[in-house]
């Protein structure tokens, strides 16, 4: 049990990647608490882009569901250290 709450109490690094016709933001990559909700990355674009609407997906091929851990995330579907989260203004992918 100890083990899940270090694990989930850990830094995830995020990186952002721009998709579509979304504006390239200037810091790409930081780092959040495994213990915080995805959508607390969604919020994050919504305000670096201004934008009420964002379309978010991890790794180019699935949105999560903004309640979704992100340490879950991380650990399902992580690449290189990193969880990929495209963002775009638009649908990108179906």
């Amino acid at each position: 049990m100890e083990n899940e709450s270090q694990d989930s109490a850990r830094k995830v690094i995020i990186q952002l990647k721009a998709t579509a016709d979304a504006p390239i933001l200037k810091q790409k990559k930081f780092k959040m608490l495994g213990t915080d909700k995805f959508a607390k990355v969604i919020d994050f674009l919504r305000r670096q882009i201004h934008r009420e609407t964002v379309f978010v997906y991890i790794n180019s091929a699935f949105s999560p569901n903004p309640d979704e851990l992100v340490i879950d995330l991380f650990n399902n579907f992580g690449v290189d250290g990193k969880l990929l989260v495209n963002y775009a203004c638009s649908v990108a992918w179906g």
